[in-house]
């Protein structure tokens, strides 16, 4: 007897962009009550949590281009919530978090919080935790080295 099995439709990439646009104007609705993007809170909160750090350190954590990081970086320095300096040779840097940036950071918590609490109302919690399970595991089969998964700073 052969058994049914679940074959993947469509493109696998597609479905993945799909779902973040979706996901992220969620979040980017919440967030921005703190006057944050997404893509902004994210990075505030891998150096509050990490920092201080080189900013290819931050990269590799963030699973990111170095250029998207520096790009991405520029307006959080730009609004002093964070400080690049010299590292510990001439050609080294590394990245901080300074007082209003560790306050920013808070702030925007509090909001990402409030859109975390709508998704999983909106999925159910069990889906949720579901795709956090399945997204980490292909994190970890697809990433080139370790890294921090999602499940870490929830």
């Amino acid at each position: 007897m052969k058994k049914d099995t679940i074959q993947p439709r469509g493109c696998t990439n597609l479905r993945l962009r799909q779902l973040n646009r979706v996901v992220s104007r969620h979040y980017d609705h919440y967030v921005a009550e703190a006057g944050l993007r997404t893509t902004q809170y994210s990075l505030l909160s891998y150096v509050v949590k990490l920092g201080p750090l080189r900013p290819s350190n931050l990269a590799r954590y963030m699973h990111m281009e170095a250029s998207t990081l520096t790009r991405n970086m520029q307006p959080l320095v730009a609004q002093g919530w964070l400080k690049i300096s010299a590292g510990e040779d001439a050609r080294s840097r590394v990245v901080t978090a300074t007082d209003a940036g560790k306050a920013k950071q808070a702030e925007g918590q509090r909001a990402w919080k409030k859109a975390q609490l709508a998704l999983n109302e909106q999925l159910g919690t069990e889906k949720v935790a579901a795709l956090h399970a399945l997204l980490d595991d292909c994190i970890e089969c697809l990433a080139e080295g370790p890294g921090i998964t999602s499940n870490e700073w929830a």
